[in-house]
């Protein structure tokens, strides 16, 4: 049972201790936090509930970003794992049946068999007429049975296959869901990392280029602080936003955690890759953000990047820890500018 389902009897209870927590601890009032909470009390979640009494330990707030990250650990991947776990089953179903359908086909088809054997055994060339009759009968009713036995397999086999497709779709469907960001729409780190991996394989076996860019929204907690977790996420959205339009049709773009992103670029070597960086960098420069709420200017976002390619014997981690290097320089060195692995002291 989820958090969110709607009980009753004892469980109203729960929902106003959820709602008293919320103001007890300053979480925000908006359905994540309830149902963080309502997992928590109710004992529905025991990871949650380990994980939430250690944050309320440190006396802390439980703010809007951990609300967010307990919801997207715990409650969203429940979810996910139920939806995938009830199509799983739903598929093996529809599998069971046609694999009885099929076997009861195969034994009608020997049933078939058998009986043109009989009758063709039994149907002399010298048969009276009568008998020959009776013979011709026999056979007509075994064939209009076998036809009709096939109609109704070939309309089986129609549905089930359909039913398969829906199934295939749902389970993409959650897959999708699964590695994707909810507030950027982006890929998160799961869909990177598998990604990252499959590109290394690739060009581990052809030497193709393959480079990484590591990205990191500059002051963000700052801004986040000054202006509010709202207006945070909306910068979030317009960097997202922005490395789509310059880089979505040769790149990987995926929001790697919290304010960082992470941009892989198949088939593109370092000086290439320190451009698409650069121009990405320069176009969020230009764009001002303005608090949709009141219209207020907030001044120019900026980004400090790294950017790594890849070197025989790289793993994905060599290669993050490359381009991550190549980032922390870029802050190291004033921020807002790319650097590349050539950049680091050695």
């Amino acid at each position: 049972m989820t958090a969110s389902e709607t009980l009753g009897g004892a469980d109203s209870d729960v929902a106003e201790k959820a709602i008293a927590a919320i103001r007890l601890h300053g979480s925000p009032a908006y359905p994540r936090s309830y149902e963080v909470w309502y997992a928590h009390l109710s004992g529905a979640l025991p990871n949650l509930s380990a994980a939430l009494s250690q944050e309320l330990a440190t006396g802390a707030a439980i703010e809007a970003a951990m609300i967010d990250r307990l919801y997207e650990r715990f409650i969203r991947t429940d979810r996910l794992a139920q939806v995938a776990d009830q199509t799983s089953a739903q598929m093996l179903d529809e599998i069971a049946s046609l694999s009885g359908a099929i076997g009861e086909a195969l034994d009608a088809s020997e049933r078939y068999h058998d009986a043109i054997l009989v009758a063709s055994q039994e149907g002399p060339a010298s048969a009276e007429r009568t008998q020959l009759r009776e013979w011709v009968e026999t056979l007509v009713v075994a064939t209009r049975s076998e036809v009709s036995r096939k109609a109704k397999l070939e309309a089986q086999l129609r549905d089930t296959a359909r039913e398969i497709r829906n199934l295939k779709e749902a389970l993409e469907a959650t897959r999708i869901e699964a590695q994707t960001d909810p507030l950027t729409s982006l890929p998160n780190r799961r869909h990177f990392d598998e990604m990252l991996k499959r590109h290394l394989d690739r060009v581990e076996n052809d030497g193709a280029p393959l480079t990484l860019i590591m990205a990191d929204i500059d002051y963000f907690k700052r801004f986040n602080d000054e202006h509010g977790h709202l207006t945070g996420d909306q910068v979030l959205r317009l960097v997202a936003r922005t490395m789509n339009d310059r880089l979505a049709d040769e790149a990987v773009i995926t929001r790697y955690g919290g304010e960082e992103f992470a941009i892989i670029l198949p088939d593109v070597p370092l000086n290439e890759a320190r451009h698409r960086a650069e121009a990405v960098r320069q176009t969020v420069l230009t764009r001002e953000l303005v608090k949709r709420s009141t219209n207020e200017k907030l001044g120019r976002i900026t980004l400090s990047l790294g950017v790594a390619a890849y070197k025989l014997g790289d793993t994905s981690i060599s290669l993050v820890e490359r381009a991550d290097q190549a980032l922390l320089t870029a802050k190291r060195n004033g921020r807002n500018r790319t650097v590349t692995q050539d950049g680091l002291t050695r």
